[in-house]
């Protein structure tokens, strides 16, 4: 008599606890994404030596020609400012980095897996916001001082520089950083808005390079009025950068108009991301 053999049941499969999507995974996704992108070293070391090489040729220019300046030029210059003059062109590569954060994702349908993957869509945008403020501040905060301490450095060799407890002189350091961050948070509003990486630059530049510089060739009694309210002379005032604008605002409320602008097109692109499929 033959015994039947018959296989032991097979143990039940263990269960995989379902994860939640949370702002937080969704942040540590987004910081992922932002480090993995070879454009974000790029861009961020060509902003820093943008911001410092600049500033220090402005600097050792103006100190080798401070003794030909006439009284009125004397006390019309600012050290401070002529050290940080570098963020009119570092703010380009933080605008681009900020377009390209959003506006790439788009351009190469990677947005898609992302909100597939995060179906309320908004947390990914905020996430975006978040990593972008939380990288580039620290960043352009370093590369301002940087500048700042080689400005005054270079300055020493014809003419005494100042400290950086002088008067506004910390104000503009910091705010230098504080006007490129948001500058940059711009940015990536409008690749969240205009979801194309090209149109995101062009509007960018034209928001902050063009477009004030056309608002000058109007009539005076016009442009007074207008310049001191565009985004990039009200983000200007809070380093010092707007010497040239008529009427300028006081410093806060310039960096508060820019950073008004920057919230009403962050809102923007979210409503676009929560309205239209990507």
């Amino acid at each position: 008599m033959s015994a039947v053999l018959t296989p032991a049941p097979a143990p039940a499969p263990a269960r995989v606890p379902a994860l939640r999507v949370t702002q937080g995974r969704v942040l540590r996704s987004e910081v992922t994404k932002f480090r993995s992108l070879r454009s974000t070293r790029w861009t961020l070391l060509a902003a820093v030596v943008l911001m410092t090489g600049l500033g220090a040729l402005f600097s050792a220019t103006t100190a080798s020609q401070y003794h030909t300046f006439n009284w009125p030029e004397r006390a019309a210059f600012n050290p401070v400012t002529t050290s940080l003059n570098g963020v009119i062109f570092a703010v380009v590569a933080f605008g681009v980095l900020g377009v390209l954060l959003t506006g790439g994702e788009y351009s190469t349908g990677m947005i898609r897996s992302s909100l597939a993957a995060v179906p309320r869509r908004l947390p990914v945008l905020w996430g975006k916001v978040a990593v972008f403020a939380g990288s580039i501040f620290p960043v352009s905060l370093v590369a301002s001082f940087l500048s700042f301490f080689l400005g005054q450095a270079l300055r020493n060799s014809h003419h005494p520089g100042v400290p950086v407890t002088a008067h506004d002189a910390l104000r503009s350091v910091t705010g230098a950083a504080l006007y490129l961050t948001v500058a940059g948070l711009t940015g990536v509003a409008l690749g969240a808005l205009l979801r194309n990486t090209a149109a995101g630059i062009a509007m960018f530049a034209s928001v902050f390079f063009v477009i004030p510089l056309l608002a000058t060739l109007l009539p005076a009694s016009i442009s007074s009025h207008l310049n001191p309210y565009l985004p990039s002379n009200a983000g200007d005032v809070i380093w010092g950068g707007a010497a040239t604008v008529p009427n300028p605002l006081p410093p806060w409320t310039g960096f508060a108009f820019l950073c008004g602008y920057a919230a009403i097109l962050t809102g923007a692109g979210a409503w676009r991301l929560r309205r239209s499929d990507a």
